[in-house]
């Protein structure tokens, strides 16, 4: 009796260390632990991620359109720096914010606003990184863009330095942005697809002045610009006046084909932009985009999926990143 009764116990207790080591395990899981974000990676532990989201953002677009833009173009900028960990909402005197083509990001309130409300509905769930991802999505919705699933479970880096800031430039042949693309994983459709994101939003009047006044120093205009278009620019951005123009003429407040139509057109203020109709596979897919050539592409679906690819470069999971109580600041 004796002698099975210690049976017995050795077993109830391996039992107990199993239970103990799995129950362990899924946590770690669920804050990350090597696995790759998926959709509905919160569950019970924060059903009301999403819309919480959906409303700040829908606040904050209402009143100011231009913050969808800021959005999508703060997350492409977080996404192509260290991967998508929410380091480019870091503050800080040499932080990402503080380099050259971040310093006129917008929408960091958004985020702020969004954290804080989720940190009373569910206190260290969510991460920024995921905050940012969502409320991306809902901005883009929210211009009049298709929907896409959310993979979501990425923790939030813990560096973040204006020397890593490296990104696509506004000049930059079709070559080199097919590099840098390729570099994180995304291939040519996608380089399209989100380029197409200019569908919405606008540039500083410093990045297209010399295509419209003095290209390559010749004292002209680039000549590859539809000359109609040129007086237009130019009275947006005189050589000594002017802040900012839309990137989509016409339509920078609705994300839609507009912008791709503009390309074909050559009637689109940023270089890097106008020599994607120039060059053959980027130019073959511009027209399946826009339904002039098959099998056509539909611009809205192909747009969620490459963001999705996108949202997942160098995701920070299990001992590599954190769940910040602040997006500004780690923990």
């Amino acid at each position: 009796m004796g002698r099975g009764y210690n049976l017995l116990s050795v077993l109830v207790t391996f039992l107990v260390l199993v239970a103990a080591v799995t129950a362990q395990g899924n946590r770690v899981s669920n804050r990350g632990g090597g696995r790759r974000p998926r959709v509905g990676f919160y569950g019970n532990r924060c059903r009301n991620v999403e819309s919480i989201v959906r409303s700040v953002v829908q606040s904050h677009v209402r009143s100011n359109p231009a913050n969808a833009p800021g959005l999508l173009r703060m997350h492409f900028h977080d996404c192509f720096v260290r991967g998508c960990d929410g380091s480019i909402l870091l503050a800080g005197n040499t932080s990402e914010r503080t380099a050259g083509p971040n310093r006129s990001l917008r929408g960091f309130e958004v985020i702020e606003e969004v954290k804080a409300r989720l940190e009373v509905a569910c206190p260290r769930t969510v991460s920024c990184a995921d905050i940012l991802t969502l409320a991306t999505r809902d901005a883009v919705v929210l211009s009049g863009g298709q929907s896409w699933k959310v993979p979501l479970g990425r923790l939030d880096g813990r560096i973040s330095q204006a020397s890593d800031v490296n990104l696509p430039g506004p000049s930059d042949p079709v070559s080199k942005q097919k590099q840098d693309f390729a570099a994180k994983t995304l291939n040519t459709l996608d380089l399209v697809t989100l380029v197409g994101g200019h569908t919405i939003g606008t540039a500083g009047c410093g990045l297209v002045r010399g295509r419209f006044f003095n290209f390559n120093g010749t004292g002209q205009p680039d000549p590859s610009i539809d000359p109609s278009f040129v007086p237009l620019i130019q009275a947006r951005c005189p050589q000594n006046g002017g802040t900012r123009v839309e990137l989509d003429a016409g339509s920078v407040d609705r994300f839609d084909t507009s912008f791709l139509r503009n390309v074909r057109s050559s009637r689109v203020v940023l270089q890097s932009d106008l020599v994607l109709w120039k060059d053959t596979e980027t130019r073959v897919i511009i027209e399946r985009l826009l339904g002039l050539r098959r099998p056509s592409l539909r611009f809205g679906t192909e747009f969620g999926k490459s963001m999705v690819k996108m949202s997942l470069i160098e995701v920070k999971t299990g001992s590599d990143g954190e769940i910040r109580r602040v997006c500004s600041a780690i923990n």
